[in-house]
């Protein structure tokens, strides 16, 4: 370590700060020609208090001698590295070489700085402090203890008004969801974040901060309102925060319950909802570096608190796989460590949702190309390069990883999930399917139709050629009756033209005649055999209605039953685009019936639809019967939402022509796959799909 120490730059400046987590006091470091501020401990104090002794030894020696405190000359070494890299030291001479590699380190390179710039950047737009100034004593009975009073009293009587009134609130707010009433939110979110920000700005200067810029600040091409007040941190509470958009909310929603109709109410509902929204939503939210986040790192006493958690989370990750035994980044109490740890992952999980979000609303709603790119761009920087940073640590570690048998283990368990994940395995298709026979008639009432006998019942065997229904039909009756007698006259008319001169002439009329009445005729005998049904095979009539009645009238389709042959019986399912190619005919698979005690059965694949089904013939199996198929309905039809190819499995055992048809749940037995190809099927899929834009 150095004698000699190097100076301090000497525009830097230190003020009380509030008191850690710990309960030691803290001091705050002021940069002011970055404008950048440091939360100083209590060792890091009085290192910098006796800086004047210019030698470390001397300063460690004072510490440990004057406080309580117990420093080593690695504690100093340490603190010493920090001024050097923070640029907290005067320049000496001869070293402008170092600092300048130090800041082009910092910069990166023109693709680092493009990238962060696109994941974040500011745009200045005004400069208020000197009317800030102006304005702070004016508004200052928006910080009295009266008006927050009131405002509390207006959010309690306007939330218990809304309560009351809540079918006309959310009556209004349906009203709004169109194209007129999005453009009247982006009026209200405007507003209200501009009062959001200039709240942040007069309480940053009531209390005598400087706020240098105002302006708008782009997350992810998203813009956000931002507000300079980085000078709070010279407070020593910050826990001032004037919370704005609650304000506007509270009496933006009493607003709307005392109110009439009219224009003013419906701008006050705006309001309401807007800022309870973003409130909520939004600014609440801790996972970014919005108002919620600093109201907990406040809270918690703990500055920085997404990069300390993440270091936190990066120390236990390591723990956990390779137990190295190496100290923590900082100490905390054993519950507090644990919640730290916790939410660091839960902000990683919300910004890259998030972060997603994004850039899927971007490609579908803007620019398709910008949207991969913003894909591609946030899948490295928020997945793969962490990813790459935390492997380059695990590299420089690789000598205690050798002798750690717990990195053993996790090497071990790692190549395990990943043969798990590379190694096929066998495939089950699991869905939804329907039982019934192989060869089944139905019957239904033609039009007009009257039941005149009934000579078969319910659940009676019958054989091939035998009637099953006996149905008149008044209108077909009289057809009938008018293509006889219209047959019997041409044939009559036809036959005598030969003898008589007169009517010779008209002979090849009258055959003509004779054979279209014929056609007439036969086409009256189909319709007849439509009110006589015939069994074409031997089986089983069963869904008969008992309540069915000779004498009495049918509507037009209904259904009178159904011929089921005995034998053979189906399950009929339907499989997705991405199932389809993993089974086979032949392929063995379970039916297992909807319902307590149902029974089960062994199927077998027979046939595979080539083409992908068009409309549902089995109802049942759609989702809003209960099905697993997602469909819709139109006109009475149901048509899949997604390709989905039709199935038909035998069972394997004989089932009696009385059994009923049924829906259960059907599992296949497919090929066995490796579940990477899966992944990848499904992502050349989706990349195929998309790159037609």
């Amino acid at each position: 370590m150095p004698g000699k120490l190097p100076d301090l730059r000497e525009e830097l400046s230190i003020s009380p700060g509030p008191r850690l987590f710990d309960g030691q006091p803290s001091w705050t470091l002021h940069d002011p020609v970055r404008n950048v501020f440091f939360q100083l401990d209590w060792p890091s104090f009085e290192m910098l208090s006796r800086w004047h002794l210019n030698d470390a030894a001397a300063i460690v020696d004072a510490i440990n001698r004057d406080t309580a405190l117990q420093l080593d000359h690695e504690a100093f070494g340490n603190f010493l590295l920090f001024l050097r890299e923070q640029n907290l030291l005067q320049v000496t001479p001869g070293s402008a070489a170092a600092f300048a590699a130090s800041r082009a380190r910092q910069r990166g390179s023109l693709f680092q700085w493009l990238l962060h710039n696109y994941l974040f950047f500011r745009i200045p737009l005004v400069r208020p402090d000197a009317w800030l100034t102006w304005l702070q004593p004016r508004l200052a009975f928006l910080f009295s203890p009266t008006f927050r009073r009131l405002t509390v009293a207006a959010g309690i009587f306007g939330l218990l008004g809304a309560y009351r009134e809540w079918d006309r609130f959310a009556g209004t707010l349906m009203d709004t969801l169109s194209w007129e009433g999005a453009a009247m939110y982006g009026v209200a979110v405007v507003f209200a974040k501009t009062c959001h920000e200039l709240g942040h700005a007069l309480t940053a200067k009531r209390y005598g901060c400087r706020v240098p810029t105002m302006g708008l600040a782009f997350l992810v091409m998203w813009p956000v309102a931002y507000t300079d007040t980085n000078e709070v941190w010279k407070l020593p509470r910050r826990g001032q925060r004037l919370v704005t958009e609650m304000g506007i909310a509270a009496w933006a929603t009493l607003a709307w319950v005392w109110l009439p109709e009219g224009g003013i109410r419906q701008a006050a509902f705006l309001l309401s909802t807007t800022t309870w929204i973003s409130t909520l939503a939004i600014n609440a939210s801790p996972f970014m570096r919005f108002d919620g986040y600093y109201i907990l790192s406040d809270y918690l006493g703990l500055p920085n608190l997404h990069n300390r958690c993440f270091a936190l989370a990066r120390w236990d990750l390591r723990e956990r796989l390779f137990a190295l035994g190496e100290p923590p980044p900082e100490v905390f109490p054993p519950h507090r460590r644990i919640g730290l740890i916790l939410f660091a992952w839960t902000v990683w999980i919300y910004r890259l949702v998030l972060f997603l979000g994004i850039a899927a609303l971007v490609y579908h709603f803007f620019i398709k190309a910008v949207g991969i790119l913003l894909f591609i761009v946030e899948m490295v920087w928020f997945v793969s390069l962490p990813l790459w940073n935390e492997m380059q640590a695990w590299r420089r570690r690789r000598s205690a990883l050798r002798h750690s048998r717990r990195a053993r283990c996790s090497a071990v368990l790692a190549v395990a999930l990943a043969l798990l994940f590379l190694l096929p395995w066998p495939d089950r298709i699991r869905t939804s399917g329907m039982l019934q026979p192989q060869t089944h008639m139905a019957l239904y009432a033609p039009p007009q139709s009257q039941v005149e006998s009934l000579p078969v019942s319910n659940m009676q065997q019958v054989p091939a050629g035998q009637t099953l229904l006996g149905l008149g039909s008044a209108e077909l009756d009289l057809r009938t009756g008018e293509t006889d007698a219209r047959q019997q006259s041409l044939s009559w008319q036809s036959a005598a033209a030969g003898f008589d001169a007169a009517t010779r002439k008209d002979w090849q009329v009258l055959n003509d005649q004779l054979v279209f009445s014929q056609a007439e005729q036969a086409a009256v005998g189909a319709d007849f055999q439509r009110y006589r049904p015939t069994a074409p095979y031997a089986g089983v009539l069963v869904d008969v209605d008992p309540d069915l009645r000779v004498g009495q009238w049918l509507t037009n389709r209904e259904y009178l039953g159904s011929l089921v042959a005995a034998g053979k019986w189906q399950v009929v399912t339907y499989v997705g685009e991405d199932a389809v190619h993993r089974i086979a005919p032949g392929d063995r698979a379970l039916f297992i019936a909807d319902g307590l005690g149902s029974r089960t059965l062994s199927l077998t694949v027979a046939s595979i639809d080539r083409d992908a089904t068009r409309t549902l013939g089995e109802p049942e199996l759609a989702t809003m019967f209960g099905g697993d198929v997602l469909a819709r309905e139109k006109s009475g039809v149901i048509y899949p939402e997604q390709a989905v190819f039709r199935v038909a499995l035998h069972v394997a055992e004989p089932l009696p022509a009385e059994q009923q048809e049924w829906r259960g749940k059907v599992t296949i037995a497919g090929k066995w796959e490796v579940p990477a190809l899966r992944f990848l099927r499904t992502a050349a899929s989706v990349a195929w799909r998309e790159a037609g834009f």
